[in-house]
């Protein structure tokens, strides 16, 4: 008589399997969590602080005005934080982008304010500064050798020097009409009045399909070449919490005065950028020279030639910074972009970038800011003393790289 054993395989990569213990639509959560810790940790920690400032602010933190306002006061960090990613991904750091956000700022006073030259030229030459402030210090970088901390370190001192020589130790504005458009403006209303913004009802709707038809187009591609999904169940209950989210802060942004222009710009550039690292060969450079920067060079890999782009990208993003700060603020200041590097590093950190390089995403980098944002606001709104402020950003950035840290060791990278 045969003895036949039976030995359940396990499923296959591309199948709709569980590969936890659990059952039912609990068990698939946790196990979905489990294995995508990285990717959704974050998000659901931002979910929690923004429910418990919530409370505590007696819901001020989520009323239409200060979502409009959070999302204005943030827009620097978010743009900042996009760059800065790619070049942690890359397995770098740039300690200049404050420095060059003022500097770039400061120009564009003395180009607008004192030399009266249009806002459209003033805007590309400032853009075009940028471009090439971060295409010296790739160079440096990349051709010349010098680690990036150093290179960066030295562009921080530098472009804050100049910085305090063109303004000469002085606040210079105001900016142009058009130009305060870009950091506190919002889209104009259009069609019958229905009681919300109907531009913004739009953008949202689009923005809801586009999402979802991104989310189950990447997950066909991954069945097609055999890749492991997540389970059907899960994929549902994550796409009904993206719309659900979508939906809310439309609803909440068309019941003030819309959608700012700079969260427009926002958008343009996470969908760009998050398209370039994820379907792009750049990309994919990007991510091969932080990763393991030996292989990438065996596999043909330009590592010099990316890491001089990242920089010079690093330096637009900066300007486009500088640009939004300085419409905000109406005015260019010397102390403008104290710091900003920091927030930005910390932004790329909370949001999943990894000390080693290699890995983190767009979308990481725009939580991680989020997550900033909403500690500083609803600090704020209870009346924490800038102090404690601090103290408690610190230690959230301290606890996310040693979560990094725990998630390698565990495997999970």
């Amino acid at each position: 008589m045969s003895n036949v054993t039976k030995n359940p395989a396990a499923a296959p990569p591309g199948r709709d399997e569980p590969s936890g213990a659990e059952g039912g639509l609990v068990g698939l959560v946790v196990d979905g969590l489990r294995r995508n810790m990285r990717q959704y940790g974050m998000l659901i920690a931002l979910g929690l602080l923004i429910a418990v400032f919530a409370v505590w602010t007696d819901g001020t933190l989520i009323t239409p005005h200060n979502v409009s306002n959070l999302v204005l006061q943030n827009s620097y960090v978010l743009i900042l934080a996009i760059g800065m990613m790619l070049v942690i991904i890359a397995g770098h750091i740039d300690l200049s982008v404050g420095s060059l956000t003022a500097f770039v700022g400061s120009t564009a006073a003395v180009l607008m304010v004192n030399n009266d030259v249009s806002w459209p030229i003033a805007l590309i030459v400032c853009l075009v500064m940028g471009g090439a402030a971060g295409a010296v210090q790739g160079y440096l970088i990349a051709y010349g050798g010098i680690p990036s901390f150093i290179v960066t370190l030295a562009g921080m001192l530098v472009w804050r020097g100049l910085t305090e020589i063109l303004l000469k130790g002085q606040t210079l504005g105001p900016f142009p009409s058009h130009i305060g458009d870009l950091g506190n403006g919002f889209l104009p209303e259009v069609g019958p009045d229905t009681n919300y913004h109907n531009l913004t009802l739009l953008f949202g709707i689009l923005l809801a399909a586009s999402v979802a038809w991104q989310e189950v187009r990447d997950r066909r591609r991954q069945r097609e070449f055999s890749l492991d999904v997540v389970p059907r169940n899960l994929f549902v209950l994550k796409l009904v919490a993206i719309v659900a989210a979508i939906a809310v802060v439309t609803l909440l942004l068309a019941s003030y005065k819309g959608v700012p222009i700079v969260l427009l710009i926002l958008g343009v550039l996470v969908v760009g950028y998050g398209y370039l690292m994820r379907n792009s060969v750049f990309g994919r450079h990007i991510y091969a020279i932080g990763g393991n920067l030996p292989a990438a060079k065996l596999s043909g890999v330009k590592d010099k030639k990316v890491t001089f782009y990242v920089f010079l990208n690093m330096g637009v993003l900066a300007a486009l910074a500088g640009l939004v700060v300085a419409a905000r603020l109406n005015a260019a200041s010397p102390k403008a972009g104290l710091n900003f590097e920091l927030e930005a590093i910390a932004a790329s950190f909370i949001g999943g970038a990894s000390m080693s390089g290699g890995v983190g995403t767009v979308l990481g980098a725009i939580i991680g800011g989020l997550v900033l944002g909403v500690l500083n606001n609803g600090m704020n709104l209870l009346g924490v003393g800038s102090d404690w402020q601090s103290v408690i950003k610190g230690l959230a950035l301290l606890a996310a790289v040693g979560f990094d840290v725990w998630n390698k060791r565990r495997g999970g990278r």
